[in-house]
Order: C-alpha cells, then sequence, then structure tokens
C-alpha cells in the first residue's frame, strides 16, 4: 500500500495495488503544474485509492474536448492526482505527494516529448513518445 500526502498536510490518501505504469509527462499542462519540470506520475486502480484526511478540490479546463480533471489540496495547492476519460478506473497520481517517493524507481516511458524543454532529461534506456501511445 503507498501512502502520501499534500505539502500542509491537509489531504492524507492511500492507494492499494500495484501500479499500472510509471511514467515522464513532458506535456506543456504538467510544466505549469510541476513548476517547469517533467510530471512524475503512477496510474493507479481508482478502487484502490481512497483520501484518509480531507476533501479536495477539484479543477476542470472547459475549453477542452476531452478535459481531465486535478484533485489538489484547496489549502497548499499540492496536485495530488488526475482522472481523465482515457484511464477509465484509474487514477494519475503525483509521485512528489508519496510518503516515500522512492518506490517510483524509474519511469516505463516518457509521454507529451513533443513539448520537452531543453533543459528537461530523458533516459536512453525509457521509451519516449511525442504524444500519448496509442
Amino acid at each position: 500500500m503507498l501512502t502520501g500526502r499534500c505539502y500542509c498536510g491537509e489531504l492524507r490518501y492511500k492507494a492499494e495495488g500495484d501500479p499500472v505504469t510509471r511514467g515522464n509527462c513532458h506535456c506543456r499542462e504538467c510544466q505549469y503544474i510541476s513548476g517547469g519540470q517533467p510530471n512524475a506520475f503512477m496510474v493507479m486502480s481508482d478502487a484502490g485509492f481512497k483520501y484518509t484526511k480531507g476533501t479536495p478540490k477539484t479543477f476542470t479546463r472547459s475549453d477542452l474536448e476531452k478535459p481531465r480533471t486535478r484533485e489538489f489540496c484547496g489549502n497548499c495547492g499540492t496536485h495530488i492526482l488526475t482522472r481523465s476519460e482515457f484511464r477509465p478506473g484509474a487514477v494519475v497520481l503525483k509521485v512528489g505527494t508519496l510518503d516515500d517517493p522512492s518506490v517510483f524507481s524509474k519511469p516505463d516511458m516518457a509521454i507529451f516529448t513533443i513539448d520537452k524543454q531543453s533543459f528537461h532529461h530523458l533516459h536512453d534506456d525509457v521509451p519516449s513518445f511525442e504524444r500519448m501511445p496509442g
């Protein structure tokens, strides 16, 4: 079981089960959320995810045809996870919120490298995709 929280501790969660995949997302939206770096994520089963303290705020862009919904702490702003129709039954958990981020180890893939910045590093031995792999 994985556990984690937001920066201020107002939100806590647990995620049971094994990650479906681990990755680094280089899309421009993730750069906004991360402060400029790729976003390290783990896809986990929604059925195994539960907030154990607090209730997140949500944000969904209204200008996109298939927007993702982002869940974050309304107090400190920490982005906890994303929900998307591209990943039904799953949550895209942000690695930096884990109590032990070392469980991430290494990404299985890098996605949206079309938006990669010159200062982003890609692992030579990790498959990378300009967009979402099909």
